[in-house]
């Protein structure tokens, strides 16, 4: 008989049964709240950024597809870079201003802080 190998994240699973399958763990969706639910906080940071600031959106509840998309919105309307990393959005400068005014616009519900 030959040994089926299958391969599943870190671990090794060995089988003799021809007809064995994995069984797949199914992860929660996490579906995106529309922007009148989201409650987003928008600070300027410049802690572990060698003195440079930076304006941070906290707060977002989505996929990180959605949280790439509005942190590429947020991007482009202030005319900087950033990323989106561990569920803050960030954008270069202190663009704190110009951050807000597009959430707003934009019918996002948020708190500011400085």
């Amino acid at each position: 008989m030959a040994k089926n190998k299958i391969t599943t994240g870190n671990a090794l699973v060995y089988s003799t049964d021809p007809s064995f399958k994995i069984e797949e763990e199914q992860e929660p969706t996490q579906e995106t709240l529309p922007a009148g639910q989201q409650r987003l906080k928008v600070r300027l940071d410049t802690k572990h950024r060698a003195g440079k600031a930076v304006t941070l959106v906290e707060g977002f509840e989505g996929t990180a597809a959605d949280a790439e998309a509005l942190g590429k919105k947020l991007k482009a309307f202030c005319g900087t870079g950033g990323s989106v990393k561990e569920g803050e959005i960030i954008v270069q400068g202190d663009n704190r201003e110009k951050v807000l005014g597009w959430l707003l616009k934009n019918e996002y519900k948020l708190t500011q802080k400085k």
